[in-house]
């Protein structure tokens, strides 16, 4: 990482990530677009999907199931089979054709799931407590999300050792690293907060012990890679699948002081929208969490240009990244520059279809 003090940098600056040069400061996000195919494997078309988005700094894939048990909507991929893993190389060979670097995405949902996904087993999850008003698509359409198992103590070294060996089979699929999903209420994140963590083990109750799991994972996964590939993604403060934290400051400050000492690529910081209504709440912007994480932090939450830029010039971020703008413009780096007209997002395209919505944004 470079110094963090004011400097005339903007999105366009290159940058060091851990190992490697990045040509620019802009990330894609994940974004979860539903396309795979019969067995979880990325289609056919997901290889120029992101190749075409390529310019970017660096492309975070969409949410990736670390294991079989992962899954928690319709059409998503996976990297725990052979078939998949293969189908992943031709996307990381196209996105390293085009000049870009391309990290995976590794997720388990945990009760944002469906017996529908599971065998007809229920989702598990920290705590056998079900997500308020929360559905989720399966084929069968929307379905209401049941609650969840707890999983047994004994049985979370086996969720572990799926994010480890999704990790080696990252790197036979040629990707430049990894991302860790720990967000938006899916298993990580649910450990981490006490809305949905009401274990009495050593993985519920303390801080110290919310955050474990999370922790054994980035360990885990780290082992394989190195450090220096591998990233995390949080969201303090998120609501998104029903969730909540008492102590959403103290939590979290926890974890991230927990990550700036595993030298990771980078931390991932989602954050929330600005509240709604007379009540004040806690900072959980990147201006909260910069003190305690000196090193790469990127930002997102419907980042502009003007707003990156000036997120990077006060040092508060590294690297912005960007979602629907980028899904709806593959040659975003291009039209920042030039100042082009911005292609507007279908939001009817975005989960399941075909091509439309998907590959068939027109460039400049």
């Amino acid at each position: 990482m470079e110094t963090n003090s004011p400097r005339a940098i903007d999105v366009f600056s290159p940058c060091s990530l851990g190992s490697l040069r990045l040509k620019n400061r802009m990330v894609m996000a994940p974004l979860t677009r539903s396309r795979a195919e019969e067995g979880n494997v990325p289609s056919a078309m997901a290889a120029m999907y992101y190749s075409q988005r390529a310019g970017a700094g660096l492309i975070v894939t969409e949410a990736t199931q670390a294991g079989e048990g992962g899954q928690g909507y319709i059409s998503t991929p996976g990297i725990h089979s052979q078939a998949q893993v293969q189908a992943w190389k031709e996307v990381t060979d196209a996105v390293h054709a085009a000049g870009g670097l391309i990290f995976v995405q590794l997720w388990h949902v945990g009760r944002i799931s469906h017996p529908d996904f599971q065998g007809g087993a229920l989702p598990v999850a920290p705590s056998a407590i079900a997500p308020r008003g929360v559905q989720t698509y399966t084929a069968q359409g929307l379905k209401d999300i049941p609650t969840p198992r707890a999983l047994e103590t004994g049985e979370i070294a086996g969720i572990i050792e799926e994010f480890r060996q999704a990790a080696i089979n990252a790197k036979a699929a040629g990707f430049d690293g990894v991302e860790v999903h720990g967000a938006n209420g899916y298993l990580l994140d649910q450990f981490l907060e006490d809305g949905t963590n009401q274990r009495t083990d050593h993985y519920g109750g303390s801080l110290e012990n919310r955050a474990r799991l999370l922790f054994e994972v980035m360990d885990a996964v780290t082992q394989v890679w190195g450090s220096d590939r591998v990233g995390v993604r949080l969201s303090p403060g998120g609501t998104f699948n029903d969730m909540c934290d008492c102590h959403p400051q103290e939590t979290f400050s926890h974890v991230v002081r927990g990550l700036a000492e595993r030298n990771l690529a980078y931390l991932h910081l989602i954050e929330p929208s600005p509240p709604q209504g007379e009540h004040a709440t806690p900072d959980l912007s990147a201006k909260f969490f910069r003190p305690l994480y000196p090193r790469t932090m990127i930002v997102a939450g419907g980042y502009t240009l003007e707003k990156a830029n000036a997120v990077l010039q006060a040092g508060l971020a590294d690297l912005v990244a960007f979602g629907q703008l980028f899904l709806a413009n593959p040659d975003l780096v291009e039209r920042f520059k030039s100042g082009a007209q911005m292609n507007k997002p279908d939001p009817s395209t975005f989960y399941g279809g075909g091509a439309q919505g998907y590959i068939d944004y027109p460039t400049l």
